[in-house]
């Protein structure tokens, strides 16, 4: 049986928002978009890895009520949460291809530390490091 970290969830403002972002932008793929009554899970995966996921939440009922839920939105739209951390082949490349989808670059590639690595943003705010995979 193998087991570790399958999911790990980020607060979006907007569902199909996100989803165009991840999918068409990124070059994640769909793995479970499933609705009960108001509530929606869904997550992507990137094609490399499947043994992960990343969930694309809404804040909001039932896990938080709505004032709650308007502060973590709040709060991901400043840029306040952690950075997640994409590895790519070629880092400038995918800047390119990126940028030319309208991906939000918070910095353009800079070589340091021996590899090559940028910053972008998702809609809802979610910052990013990409980095280049050391040969």
């Amino acid at each position: 049986m193998s087991q570790g970290v399958q999911v790990v969830g980020l607060y979006v403002r907007d569902q199909d928002e996100a989803l165009t972002f991840y999918v068409d932008k990124v070059g994640f793929r769909v793995h479970t978009d499933v609705r009960n009554g108001d509530f929606r899970w869904l997550t992507v995966q990137h094609p490399d890895q499947p043994s992960f996921q990343l969930g694309l939440f809404k804040p909001g009922p039932p896990t938080q009520d709505e004032a709650t839920a308007q502060t973590l939105q709040e709060v991901v739209a400043k840029g306040a949460m952690p950075p997640l951390v994409l590895t790519v082949d070629d880092c400038r490349a995918a800047y390119d291809r990126m940028n030319a989808e309208g991906v939000e670059f918070t910095q353009p590639p800079v070589d340091r530390f021996g590899t090559v690595d940028a910053g972008f943003r998702d809609p809802s705010g979610n910052g990013w490091k990409m980095i280049e995979a050391r040969r």
